[in-house]
């Protein structure tokens, strides 16, 4: 419970600590894929959070309504791994030139991902054994039963980021004298940095899920969630304001940002 305590500390810090930017930005920018995708991905974990730490904290002996919280906090930071990923699939997608047929690509391996992360998550989650804490002073209620299988929609994650990588180095390469626009520089920083961190992250979580025992196995899957979409948002929105300062304030309001195309518009 201290690991949700804490994560909710630091959500609310970074929340708090681009307040103003946000608000400009929800404010000032075009409705569209993207500012909606932002507003999910920046407040879904508020949601997550609040159940985990009703989860951790909440007196409860019925195993069936630990189960129930159990398979919502983990669907909802499936979800949030989904929008989190969802930007730097579209951000892949602008690098190379809008090429639908990558696109197609990467969405339906994504798709395929997705449905079998969900399916390994919730045929672990349901079944599973559940407790309240017995220590004194400790409240809530924590799996008590070990499944080696959760490993597997982390393995597919670093998997699927393993390829965007890839996929960014490629067209890094092959364009990185061609292209001096800042944009485009900005984006190939912020997708490697992106990527470098969920790897990282997925293979702390598999090496976790396989050593650990119990509820442990889980200890790190929302920090890397939460990471990750702290980290999507405030790219982009970063990304929003360079391309504002870039064009001035008036013009950028004309300019289409839900669809990313600014970035091969200015190349």
């Amino acid at each position: 419970m201290y690991m949700y305590t804490s994560l909710a500390a630091f959500w609310t810090y970074d929340y708090v600590c681009s307040i103003h930017e946000e608000w400009t930005y929800l404010l000032q920018s075009h409705w569209g894929r993207m500012k909606g995708m932002y507003i999910v991905t920046r407040y879904l974990p508020f949601i997550l959070l609040a159940t985990d730490l009703y989860l951790s904290f909440t007196p409860d002996e019925n195993p069936g309504k630990c189960r129930t919280l159990d398979s919502i906090s983990s669907g909802l930071g499936m979800l949030l791994a989904i929008c989190s990923e969802c930007f730097f699939i579209l951000r892949t997608y602008v690098l190379w030139d809008n090429n639908r047929f990558l696109l197609a690509a990467m969405l339906s391996t994504f798709f395929c991902f997705i449905v079998a992360s969900f399916s390994i998550a919730f045929a672990t989650t349901v079944p599973a054994a559940h407790a309240t804490s017995t220590i004194p002073g400790i409240t809530g209620c924590y799996r008590s039963s070990t499944n080696y299988q959760l490993f597997i929609p982390f393995l597919l994650l670093f998997v699927f980021e393993l390829g965007l990588m890839i996929l960014t180095f490629i067209r890094a390469i092959q364009n990185w004298r061609t292209n001096p626009n800042r944009l485009y520089a900005i984006l190939v920083n912020h997708n490697i940095s992106y990527y470098a961190c969920g790897l990282l992250f997925s293979l702390a979580n598999i090496f976790t899920s396989l050593l650990l025992h119990d509820a442990y196995q889980t200890i790190l899957d929302c920090f890397q969630f939460m990471v990750l979409a702290i980290l999507a948002t405030r790219m982009h929105l970063y990304l929003w304001q360079v391309n504002r300062q870039t064009h001035g304030s008036e013009d950028s309001t004309h300019i289409p940002m839900s669809d990313l195309s600014f970035v091969t518009s200015t190349a």
